[in-house]
């Protein structure tokens, strides 16, 4: 019996429960209550895996401590839609736990790292709700930490665990109505399980078919020239641990090289710098790696070769110049705007959106994604609108991996109030003021969504069939038809008052500019108290995204 896991074995677990999740993501996609095309839990989920074996594979190191620090920071960086951020927060959790952990972990301690999971978890969600993996993660690990004196074998200790989330996760539909009427069990809770049951087979002794996801970069590594160091532009120069970006091939290699020859050389260099690439065969091997002894790696490379095209470049001098120019340009508040669709994204440019990053339903980017595009804003302050709920949470926790700016996230929830938020905002007043501006005009647009069915189902009252078209707005299903022009004007009456004087439609890919025109007419006609404008959108799922002010 395997009374203790090592950091190995630890290793493999993760490595199995990402690839058991990534076989299963469409079966945990299809259980998205809403009828809408954003069935995408399994697949955020899967992502959020994947980022941290990406992460995982940079070391080579088998310490608990060096192991969950890459989990940790990879599963953050890949964390996609809310689903993906609660994932990434328990793996933060645990590893917190076993990266203080001895050689070898007991049931106990592995009972108390899913205790502290399921902590950080809940606290990165402002209002937790029951019902969900929450639910499950928490019943979970408070069945481990009561029972693991009695399992004291990972055999006998998994499969009990295991059993308890499943009892939870059948309780879901009884904690949250939306799921009782829809009949499923939480899509968020399946996935969990479908980790854990990775574990399992990790330790019972299956095998890892693909340790890490296919890089179509790295692969075709060999046939490209080398790159530039334009990403430089964004870091600090305190934040440069190696000086000079070393690159070259190693060509006509000795008879006596071997491809293990090529693997040391790659540990060589991890010892001696980092960002190391070290692939090829005994025709070619590239080789990158930023250190400060570019000397020592090449001499380690004539070992195996001869050298080509050497280039050493100094990146904190390009890092100096750099850093003038962009202080020299540097405002005090930038804005960040998330959506789909081109005429969507020259909208916000058109409302001084500094930069505009796709993302929304079926598409949600990850906080490592949020991160990346607001450090590429030269302002202190940065506004971030997320235009959807599945994206918050992402962007709150983009705060932790931006550095030198400040992230303000404004909870715009639709594309409508996105457009209300930037409109607000005012150069010349402080981030503060600008933030309660921003804030208070969400409150003063009404906004809604025209889709198709993509299932069968009942729910908000509606017997929905697929293909049907439907009208929602951010919390649930209002209108519902065979036609678009019926579901939008049944929609705007649902979600007009009287304090509505500007309708304003957004086409979508799927319509014609003429169609676009002729149901605003209809519109105008049936809301004469009302202005009414159409614009392209050019959005993906949505044949019309609908706003009221």
């Amino acid at each position: 019996m395997q009374k203790t896991i090592n950091c190995v074995t630890f290793r493999k677990m993760v490595l199995v429960g990402a690839k058991v999740l990534e076989n299963n993501r469409a079966k945990v996609d299809a259980l998205n209550v809403f009828p809408v095309p954003d069935g995408d839990t399994g697949t955020n989920m899967s992502l959020t895996m994947q980022s941290a074996v990406k992460e995982l594979s940079s070391t080579s190191s088998n310490s608990f401590a060096d192991v969950c620090d890459c989990i940790s920071k990879g599963a953050l960086k890949g964390a996609r839609g809310n689903s993906g951020v609660i994932l990434s927060q328990i793996f933060r959790g645990i590893c917190s736990v076993l990266r203080t952990a001895k050689p070898e972990v007991d049931t106990r301690t592995f009972a108390k790292a899913m205790e502290a999971g399921t902590k950080v978890a809940y606290n990165a969600v402002a209002t937790p709700k029951e019902g969900t993996i929450l639910t499950v993660v928490r019943l979970m690990s408070e069945f481990a930490v009561k029972n693991a004196g009695k399992y004291r074998d990972f055999e006998t200790f998994l499969p009990a665990v295991i059993e308890e989330g499943d009892r939870a996760l059948a309780k879901t539909p009884e904690l949250l109505p939306v799921l009782k009427k829809a009949g499923v069990v939480d899509s968020g809770g399946v996935g969990l399980m479908t980790i854990m049951r990775g574990f399992l087979s990790a330790v019972m002794g299956e095998e890892v078919v693909s340790d890490v996801p296919t890089d179509a970069s790295a692969q075709n590594a060999m046939d490209a020239e080398f790159g530039d160091n334009s990403d430089i532009i964004n870091m600090d120069l305190g934040e440069i641990q190696f000086a000079y970006c070393t690159e070259f091939f190693i060509i006509n290699l000795k008879k006596s090289t071997t491809l293990a020859d090529i693997d040391r050389l790659r540990e060589r260099l991890m010892e001696i710098g980092d960002s190391v690439i070290c692939i090829g065969d005994l025709e070619l091997v590239k080789v990158h790696v930023h250190t400060n002894c570019p000397g020592v790696a090449l001499t380690y490379a004539l070992e195996l070769g001869e050298l080509d095209r050497p280039k050493i470049e100094n990146m904190l001098e390009q890092n100096r110049a750099l850093r003038a120019k962009r202080e020299a340009e540097k405002k005090d508040q930038g804005m960040l705007a998330i959506c789909a669709g081109e005429g969507i994204s020259d909208i916000f440019k058109d409302l001084f959106v500094d930069r505009v990053i796709e993302g929304g339903q079926t598409m949600n980017p990850s906080a490592s994604d949020i991160a990346t595009a607001v450090q590429k804003i030269n302002a202190d302050n940065v506004f971030v609108f997320p235009n959807n709920k599945n994206i918050i949470l992402a962007a709150e926790q983009a705060r932790t991996l931006v550095e030198n700016r400040t992230i303000h996230v404004i909870p715009t929830k639709n594309i409508p109030q996105g457009f209300a938020a930037a409109l607000a905002f005012s150069p010349d007043v402080s981030a503060e003021e600008n933030k309660t501006n921003m804030i208070h005009a969400l409150d003063y647009v009404r906004a809604g969504q025209v889709t198709h069915a993509v299932r069968t189902t009942n729910v908000n009252g509606f017997k929905i069939k697929e293909g049907d078209i439907i009208g929602l707005d951010d919390k649930k299903i209002l209108a519902k038809s065979d036609n678009i022009d019926d579901t939008v004007m049944t929609l705007l009456d649902k979600l007009k008052d009287e304090s509505h004087e500007v309708i304003t439609l957004y086409y979508g890919a799927d319509v014609t500019e003429d169609e676009a025109q002729e149901l605003a007419g209809k519109v105008q006609e049936a809301f004469p108290d009302c202005e009414v404008d159409f614009h392209y959108g050019g959005q993906p799922v949505y044949y019309y995204l609908l706003s009221l002010e």
